[in-house]
């Protein structure tokens, strides 16, 4: 593997269903390894084919029937690494690869949290903020090249929401969560390669409602899709694209693809 390599991540919301912006936007793209969340497959219904046709022959996935799930497609041989558990009750959650060129590709889908931010009222926020805590203690002691992208369901700073105010109380973008996410961070000196390539206070979203009649209209965004690479990876990106127009292609998911090239 050398030259440039484009790796995206995208939260799909049901692969089967979107598989046809899935193919359209392997056409238009290109990419050579694609991230996906929330695929809701069992292993054995994976829509291997199209992605077969259309070069990309590696597949390595860690479904779950109608919930969570994640795949990497690749134009590039990999080599399946860990599947770990960081929600602790075996939920697809977490597939990691190594690449040939021996960085280590971590694609996990974070619990969304459930709506109320208290982990005494809601058991789900609780879990989403254990989940950050058991990627963090992983992070501690990370010792090779790593990438880790996905859906983290966390926009950490003011400008990564439409409305800083109006949603501190808001699961995704409370202090809690963003104080945790921020001991994830320092935790691997991670460096976040949307906000490397697009600093604040820049628009940068990845995410919107679908209770919305017209989400560009409205425009109420948050990034929650995030890609982050050790500093030894991070010297290699040279680019890092938000695909906006695929929140308005048929059947959208709620997320955009979010991608980052590399010089290798």
């Amino acid at each position: 593997m050398s030259g440039r390599v484009k790796i995206v991540s995208w939260n799909i919301n049901s692969v089967r269903f979107r598989i046809d912006i899935v193919e359209r936007f392997l056409r238009e793209v290109k990419p050579d390894i694609l991230c996906l969340q929330e695929t809701k497959v069992l292993d054995q219904d994976f829509p291997h084919q199209p992605f077969k046709s259309l070069g990309y022959k590696h597949i390595l996935i860690h479904g779950q029937k109608m919930h969570h799930g994640v795949a990497i497609i690749s134009r590039v041989p990999i080599v399946e690494d860990d599947r770990l558990d960081w929600q602790a009750n075996r939920e697809a959650r977490h597939l990691g690869v190594r690449l040939p060129n021996g960085v280590r590709l971590e694609n996990v889908y974070v619990p969304a949290g459930g709506d109320v931010p208290d982990r005494e009222v809601n058991p789900k926020f609780g879990q989403k903020l254990d989940f950050l805590d058991r990627m963090t203690r992983w992070s501690e002691g990370l010792a090779c090249p790593t990438l880790l992208v996905g859906d983290f369901n966390i926009a950490p700073l003011p400008e990564d929401v439409w409305s800083h105010k109006q949603l501190l109380d808001v699961v995704s973008h409370t202090p809690i969560e963003v104080e945790t996410l921020a001991r994830l961070r320092d935790a691997g000196d991670w460096v976040d390669l949307g906000r490397h390539f697009h600093p604040a206070p820049a628009r940068l979203h990845t995410w919107w409602s679908y209770r919305a009649k017209d989400w560009a209209a409205s425009d109420r965004g948050r990034r929650l899709d995030h890609m982050w690479a050790t500093r030894d990876v991070a010297v290699q990106a040279v680019g890092h694209t938000v695909f906006e127009d695929c929140r308005s292609w048929l059947k959208p998911s709620d997320h955009i693809p979010i991608m980052t090239e590399f010089a290798w």
